[in-house]
């Protein structure tokens, strides 16, 4: 099935419409996912890694059954290892590499791409943020309103202490850190960088309304 052109600015970090159905549902897919994952209690390697990749939606076979739980065991050494609780909003937008610890009560918005490379650790309560909203309120507009993003990436060999929040557009790799966008205030305590923008009416200067509906005119034919 062909992408939506609202789904796709999503992707691209541009203003787009959550709640839609095309994306509703794909919450609801890996909420499902997820809540399996969460409950799944004291189960094999081998099943947890196959409920992780129904959470991300990775179709990769599983390899042939060994002949022992710990041979087993050893054909998933390279697999990303992810405590339950995790709390993840659509699944096919993360990409964890080989030998990644992420531990428990992770959070990761992946309206955009989010990616965690090779060997990188999490400990508890780290939060991945690639979605946003506008500052404009009058554009933000509750539920109804557009929403926006920026890719994160986390590059190989990184080790992110408890309580961590990544926001949207960073980048964590080779001992640099980017500022993050859509900063207002910063510091401690906190001082004011900037005002919040009113009346920039983006919601249909960026091209994003005007995707959504000919994506429901699509719909209709």
């Amino acid at each position: 099935m062909a992408m939506s052109e609202n789904k796709a600015r999503s992707l691209r970090g541009e203003l787009y419409y959550a709640f839609t159905p095309e994306l509703l549902n794909q919450r609801r897919r890996c909420s499902q996912a997820v809540a399996r994952y969460n409950n799944s209690g004291e189960i094999s390697r081998r099943k947890r890694v196959e409920l992780w990749r129904d959470i991300v939606d990775d179709k990769t076979p599983l390899p042939p059954l060994a002949a022992t739980e710990e041979e087993d065991e050893e054909l998933f050494a390279e697999d990303a290892w992810v405590e339950p609780p995790v709390h993840i909003d659509y699944g096919t937008n993360v990409e964890l590499g080989d030998n990644v610890f992420v531990n428990f009560n992770c959070t990761i918005i992946d309206t955009c791409r989010v990616t965690i490379g090779a060997r990188t650790l999490f400990a508890p309560n780290v939060s991945l943020y690639s979605g946003t909203h506008p500052l404009d309120p009058e554009v933000r507009n509750g539920t109804k309103g557009p929403e926006l993003g920026g890719e994160i990436h986390i590059e190989e060999d990184c080790w992110l202490g408890g309580n961590v929040t990544v926001l949207p557009g960073v980048r964590i790799g080779a001992g640099v850190v980017d500022v993050p966008p859509y900063t207002v205030v910063a510091g401690n305590p906190a001082r004011k960088l900037r005002d919040v923008p009113r009346s920039t009416n983006a919601e249909k200067t960026s091209g994003a309304q005007a995707a959504l509906e000919r994506d429901r005119a699509a719909a209709e034919k």
